[in-house]
């Protein structure tokens, strides 16, 4: 079992930064994917990013690449998301997951962050 919470959500202006972070125990975080969902009001979960056990592979949305990274501190247990260049379509809560070891899909789910982009 894996347990998730994330923090650094809140209320920035279109065209801040925020940094979301994710700090995983209960178990080993090796070998495990993590990544990063959102979700707006009246809207699907949606992708935003992930990153392989080694950090050495990621993947983005769309929408995101180019202004978020995800990065990792596997020492710390800790997944992060960096935000740039926030556009009010990035408002949403936003999710920490995580694979179980050498999993595929998500199985773990954080409690989600509020993240607001006011124009």
């Amino acid at each position: 079992q894996v347990q998730l919470v994330e923090s650094g959500g809140g209320l920035v202006q279109a065209g801040g930064s925020l940094r979301l972070s994710c700090a995983a125990s209960g178990r080993t975080f090796s070998g495990i994917t993590m990544g990063w969902f959102r979700q707006a009001p009246g809207k699907k979960r949606e992708f935003v990013a992930d990153i392989n056990w080694t950090g050495v592979r990621t993947s983005y949305a769309d929408s995101v690449k180019g202004r978020f990274t995800i990065s990792r501190d596997n020492a710390a247990n800790t997944v992060y998301l960096q935000m740039n260049s926030l556009e009010s379509e990035d408002t949403a809560v936003y999710y920490c997951a995580a694979t179980r070891v050498g999993g595929s899909s998500f199985n773990y789910w954080g409690q989600g962050t509020q993240v607001t982009v006011s124009s």
